[in-house]
């Protein structure tokens, strides 16, 4: 019934809703959604910036925050989906079955450093699961004050939702292709004054993409509870258990020389009788006591741990043995094919963190202080694996091969544990100037394989923020920031390397940044210019694998400088009808590099000009009903280093949308939600990752039908 019943409620609405602001627990209020939040409003505070409830509008620096609601509204599935939300955020391997790669600013985040869950570290090589999420935040610029290892462009932070006041709330989803999926988010507090509060979250979906040979089901059970010991006290608790099992799908790629015209999206190349799904199993759980300590001051002890399982398996094709191109398919279409097979990947993620925060006065001047010390603890194991050639496939998906499983060498454990100190503040001398101030050090030891070694460093950040109110009147700030960021690199362990193992010096990054933020009751915006140089590391000499004596080194080999404008918009016309944009215009090169073929190129898939667009309206003739429409344009991306000349094209896409909120009985509404992906059911290659030293070719998803159902009580 559901099959014939959905898409048919689904074709009555050519348009959907607008995404919602976070709501108050009791009542959920549709609204547009944020790009740039610089509000004044709950919504507009972000942990992942280090300053805890200081608005956005107020902070020396950019970021998003993505609520709940706002999640549900716009249909989002994965952390991947932001990207149309976001002018700032992009692609970078985004494929079904995955995880998530995102990149801010032009720069792949680190799926291993770069993602923060309730501000701890955790390891995002894994599907996460957005149903137990308050909010996403994402910070935009270098990180190196909140995070010591980190790649630059940003850092990306899951809020966890923890007991409000009382919520019941069910969902039902359908999704053209013909997934299914149902939800529960319960909360409930009691006790002498609400002191116990619980709250879960629990989801079931049957997979079924428009993509074919793409089929599987997740699920995820979450439960978070509270103690308000004291009104000075609070102890709280989560864990989170989630399974996610659907075959992958891999890129395609150029044909030769050539950039192919993107063919069929919903044709999948990992479509062997003998294809596996990739399977992810993730539990996660925390421990946080937070004490008032005086008038101003508070502390926190906060723990977490995760826990991740993956059997990664996929027909991988990859380059061309016949044409003697290894980052490419066949002129013909065809391409090398593999089965690749890592079972039983482990991978786990401690942290505990002590921090102290509060208010100092001395003499005129006022300085907030955080500080703390991240103690943090990461192991991962790979299996013996297989990546055996089993033939030739094609792009036209009708190839047939045998499989071949035997895995070879053998299993490898590697460790790393940091210490993390750190200082942070907020110094304000008089009503318009403020010095924002961080430092971090780090102490890192890794081991495992020949790559064994300890390295120190300390990132800094400065930033000076005014008040523009004498000049440009009430909600102007202007900003001027500079730090530093630090990654670290070792020579891979290999038997063509000079030194396999060995660690190169940590890679230090560097940014300055100026902004002017706006806020007004009507209308609210930012623009930010930037540049961040990041050192790049290649390989010299021969770098032969087949030689008998070792011929190669790594070594660091100039940089990569980009060099922005973001500039972002948010506004309303009256009580019906808002609308807003985000632009970022991204001059990447290389520079200083041995091999003068890649100085003063632009990076692969990195486009020059993103733009996002939405405007929202609710008719006055149906009260609770809103409609939108969202744009997304890229330009072009190269698709090889130091290659300018192989690209793919750019794109523009239209999504529309619907939000109906309906109050059944005084006790009851119903909102529905729904919309139309990729409206004109535009045919276009989506990114093009240069991955694994392989050139990839994603297609834009089709036009893509989706319907929801939340009933809350």
């Amino acid at each position: 019934m559901w099959r014939r019943a959905v898409p048919a409620a689904c074709a009555c609405f050519a348009t959907v809703a607008v995404p919602a602001q976070e709501p108050p627990p009791e009542k959920e209020a549709a609204t547009l959604p944020p790009v740039v939040v610089t509000g004044r409003s709950a919504e507009s505070r972000a942990s992942v910036a280090g300053f805890g409830d200081v608005p956005l509008s107020s902070l020396p620096l950019q970021a998003s925050v993505f609520s709940a609601a706002t999640l549900r509204d716009r249909g989002t599935q994965r952390l991947a989906d932001l990207v149309a939300d976001d002018a700032s955020l992009g692609d970078s391997y985004n494929t079904a079955g995955y995880w998530d790669f995102l990149s801010i600013r032009g720069f792949v985040l680190d799926n291993r450093s770069n993602f923060r869950r309730d501000g701890l570290p955790i390891n995002a090589e894994t599907s996460i699961p957005l149903d137990n999420k308050a909010r996403v935040e994402i910070l935009k610029g270098l990180s190196g004050q909140q995070a010591g290892i980190s790649a630059p462009g940003g850092l990306v932070n899951f809020v966890v939702k923890r007991p409000e006041a009382n919520l019941r709330s069910a969902s039902l989803s359908w999704r053209q292709g013909g997934s299914l999926g149902a939800g529960v988010d319960i909360s409930q507090r009691f006790g002498e004054a609400d002191a116990y509060g619980v709250r879960i979250n629990a989801a079931y979906e049957d997979l079924e993409p428009r993509m074919r040979n793409a089929q599987g089901h997740r699920h995820v059970l979450a439960v978070a509870g509270d103690w308000r010991v004291t009104p000075d006290a609070t102890l709280e608790a989560e864990l989170e258990t989630s399974r996610r099992v659907q075959p992958s799908a891999p890129g395609f790629s150029l044909l030769g020389n050539v950039v192919p015209a993107p063919g069929d999206p919903n044709l999948n190349l990992n479509n062997q009788t003998w294809s596996l799904p990739v399977a992810f199993d993730a539990d996660t759980a925390s421990l946080r006591w937070k004490q008032r300590l005086g008038a101003s001051w508070w502390g926190s002890v906060h723990a977490a741990t995760q826990r991740l399982r993956t059997d990664d398996r996929v027909a991988f094709p990859f380059g061309c043995g016949a044409e003697g191109n290894f980052d490419r398919y066949c002129s013909d279409g065809s391409f090398d094919l593999y089965d690749f097979r890592s079972e039983g990947e482990r991978r786990r993620t401690d942290a505990l963190e002590l921090a102290l925060e509060g208010e100092v006065t001395q003499a005129a001047f006022k300085h907030t202080l955080r500080g703390g010390v991240l103690l943090s603890r990461a192991s991962s194991f790979a299996p013996p694996q297989a990546f055996n050639p089993v033939g030739d496939g094609h792009v036209d998906g009708t190839a047939v091969t045998a499989p071949s499983p035997d895995t070879f060498g053998e299993g490898s454990t590697r460790r790393e544990r940091s210490t993390e100190a750190y200082l942070r503040g907020q110094t304000r001398w008089d009503d318009h100037s403020q010095l924002w101030w961080g430092l971090r050090h780090t102490r890192l030891a890794r081991s495992g394989g020949e790559a064994n070694y300890s390295q120190g460093f300390t990132t800094p950040w400065l930033a000076y923020g005014h008040d523009l109110q004498p000049l440009l009147g009430a909600g102007w700030l202007g900003y001027v920031s500079w730090g530093q960021g630090v990654e670290t690199a070792v020579t891979p362990t290999l038997p063509q390397y000079t030194q396999p193992g060995a660690p190169l010096p940590a890679l230090r990054s560097r940014q300055v940044e100026a902004g002017l933020k706006i806020e007004r009751d009507r209308w609210n915006g930012s623009l930010a210019a930037f540049e961040i140089q990041r050192p790049q590391t290649s390989d010299v000499g021969l770098c032969d694998p087949d030689v008998s004596t070792p011929n190669c080194s790594r070594v660091q080999d100039g940089t990569q400088r980009h060099r922005s404008i973001d500039a972002a918009w948010e506004a309303r016309v009256d009580a019906a009808t808002r609308y807003g944009a985000s632009a970022t215009l991204l001059a990447a090169t290389r520079a200083g590099s041995a091999d003068p073929t890649l100085n003063g190129k632009r990076p692969v898939n990195v486009p020059r000009q993103s733009l996002r667009a939405h405007v929202s309206h609710a008719p006055t003739a149906l009260p609770g009903l809103q409609l939108s429409l969202r744009a997304s344009h890229e330009s072009d991306r190269t698709v090889l280093p130091g290659n300018e000349d192989l690209r793919i094209p750019g794109w523009t896409r239209v999504d529309a949308g619907f939000n109906y909120e309906q109050a059944t009985s005084a006790r009851t509404t119903w909102v529905w939600r729904g919309g139309i992906d990729n409206l004109a059911n535009r045919r276009a290659w989506r990114e093009s990752p240069y991955q694994f030293g392989h050139v990839y070719l994603f297609p834009m998803a089709p036009r893509t039908a989706w319907l929801t159902l939340e009933v809350r009580l």
